[in-house]
């Protein structure tokens, strides 16, 4: 049976279009028509109410949700109540996240990873190992203790997901440009973050794989006259991706519009960094034996050091636009196009177009969720509703 998605504003490309039927044929959209094609005939209809119709959002960096942090549950429960708490929000694939922990625990972590993309998860793309290759010079909230190089014999572990999307953050100055090039031609995404690294180390890795920035402006080196550092050399390149967090916390707006300027904005994309706290009412949680609280948007640890976010989706994308002055569609399309072309996937996902997955999101003038498909799969269908 074809699904017709109908009565909608629908995303395509970079502009909204009326009178447009979305047609789902097994979990993936079979073409896009107006009203009186023959394709859309005798099909089930879904009756969007006037309601935006939006690629589903794409976030690779989730480190939990649904009161669930991944790195003290690495399973594929954990997973699936994470994808279920941002799908409420938008989130329609995800990279659960795991920062600096043991070998051990990574390990854990990849397989629970395997296991819930066996399992059919919902949203669930692949992993973002987020440490332990950092620089303790810029470590922000992970653990010191757990915290070393990148030798050789961990590339095996790092390229063992072998489904899905494997990204990692890394310092660059905490590896060589060997291993950086080797991960890259095993398909691993890789990312600069924590990271004290040079502009001259950052030139390098970015010539030997080297892809993407984690989280823009935290936790690196900066912008100076004489040294730019990894701000610098993120801002300088054209063709990497840089992650940024709208929460107007963890980046004054007013440092992103500035961003913005200086490169593409197709080479920008809307993460979370989301905690537990996102979709919950839970106000504190525990991170590797430390006590966080929720502050806002932001998490904070003892200290008053940013742990993390209180965000969605969907408020990242509503943050583009009232912070950085975005329009809507492209700010949409840094939550969910954008970030498929930096994992390699943006010829099934990402877009409203024939031949992608049916991955969507209906939402109000606001951005207020109203339903979601996964591989044309509802919301209800996989036991998650809308807020």
């Amino acid at each position: 049976m074809t699904l017709a998605l109908v009565n909608g504003r629908v995303l395509e490309g970079s502009r909204f279009s009326t009178a447009r039927w979305v047609l789902i044929e097994g979990g993936r959209i079979s073409a896009v028509v107006d009203a009186h094609d023959p394709r859309a005939q005798g099909a089930q209809r879904y009756d969007l109410g006037g309601a935006l119709l939006l690629p589903g959002f794409i976030d690779s960096q989730v480190n939990g949700g649904g009161g669930v942090l991944f790195n003290d549950a690495p399973s594929v429960e954990a997973i699936r109540t994470i994808g279920r708490a941002h799908r409420r929000f938008g989130t329609t694939g995800f990279l659960p996240t795991l920062i600096s922990a043991d070998l051990e625990v990574v390990a854990r972590a990849i397989g629970a990873v395997r296991g819930a993309i066996e399992a059919g998860v919902p949203g669930v793309l692949g992993i973002h190992i987020e440490g332990p290759f950092l620089n303790v010079a810029r470590k922000g909230v992970h653990d010191p203790a757990k915290l070393r190089e990148l030798e050789p014999g961990a590339v095996g572990l790092l390229t063992s997901l072998r489904t899905g999307r494997t990204l990692v953050t890394l310092a660059p100055e905490m590896t060589t440009p060997a291993i950086i090039e080797q991960l890259a031609a095993a398909g691993v995404v890789v990312s600069a973050g924590h990271t004290n690294a040079t502009y001259a180390q950052l030139e390098e890795a970015l010539h030997h794989g080297l892809t993407g920035f984690t989280h823009l402006f935290n936790a690196m080196s900066q912008l100076t006259g004489r040294e730019p550092g990894a701000v610098g050399a993120a801002l300088a390149d054209r063709s990497s991706w840089c992650g940024i967090i709208v929460d107007g916390e963890h980046t004054h707006p007013a440092v992103l519009r500035i961003a913005l300027r200086c490169r593409p904005h197709d080479r920008f994309m809307l993460v979370t960094d989301a905690m537990p706290s996102v979709g919950t009412r839970v106000r504190s949680f525990r991170l590797q034996g430390r006590t966080i609280r929720v502050s806002g948007s932001v998490c904070l640890d003892e200290d008053g050091r940013l742990a993390g976010s209180n965000i969605d989706m969907a408020s990242a994308v509503r943050n583009a636009v009232s912070m950085l002055g975005v329009p809507l569609p492209e700010a949409v399309r840094m939550a969910s196009e954008f970030p498929a072309q930096f994992l390699g996937l943006a010829s099934e996902s990402g877009r409203i177009a024939p031949g992608c997955r049916a991955n969507l999101v209906a939402a109000d003038e606001g951005l207020r969720v109203i339903e979601t498909w996964i591989d044309g799969r509802s919301s209800a269908d996989d036991g998650a509703t809308a807020p």
